[in-house]
């Protein structure tokens, strides 16, 4: 969890880095590369590509909830994330055909501009952020993602989707990523 004012600078390096690798992943896969299966997933490489784009996607409902939550009594997020982590199963299943799915429409042709578009979002927002507001923060469902911690702040969310998008990079099978 974070405890000092949000740095804006760094998270918006973090997002247009990301934003610049995605475009780097889209225009090294070749004509094989979509369909070929990822490293440790059921997803194929576009299906991956667009899940971490959804992981961009996702942090703007996420900041909308911190904002909720912080409002409310601690134990209301905390039973929140104890649900959520109780439906971990169906979530999973959701997780997995919904990226499968989606990646139809923000598929190779359009995932790029959906990238560039939700950065741009988050950048704007970000810059509007307070540094009070970046220590406003909610309990999470841990067992949804391995980057989620037990509490974050909006600093903190800000962050994932940057964690979550190294991780999946990884995945990838692209025959030229290097």
């Amino acid at each position: 969890m974070s405890t000092d004012p949000i740095d804006r600078a760094d998270i918006a390096a973090e997002l247009e880095h990301a934003r610049i690798e995605f475009h780097r992943l889209l225009g090294v896969a070749g004509p094989h590369d979509w369909g070929r299966p990822t490293l440790g997933t059921r997803w194929t490489n576009e299906q991956l590509l667009f899940h971490m784009v959804f992981g961009y996607m996702i942090v703007q409902r996420l900041l909308i909830l911190v904002k909720v939550f912080n409002r409310l009594p601690d134990e209301a997020s905390r039973s929140f994330a104890r649900l959520l982590n109780a439906a971990t199963k169906p979530f999973d299943v959701i997780n997995y055909y919904g990226s499968s799915a989606a990646a139809l429409v923000y598929n190779r042709r359009r995932t790029g501009a959906k990238m560039d578009r939700v950065i741009a979002a988050l950048q704007r927002k970000l810059a509007q952020e307070s540094d009070e507001a970046s220590q406003r923060g909610m309990h999470f469902p841990t067992r949804w993602d391995p980057f989620f911690q037990d509490y974050m702040t909006l600093a903190d969310v800000y962050r994932y989707p940057g964690q979550h998008f190294d991780f999946h990079a990884r995945q990838l099978t692209l025959t030229a990523t290097d």
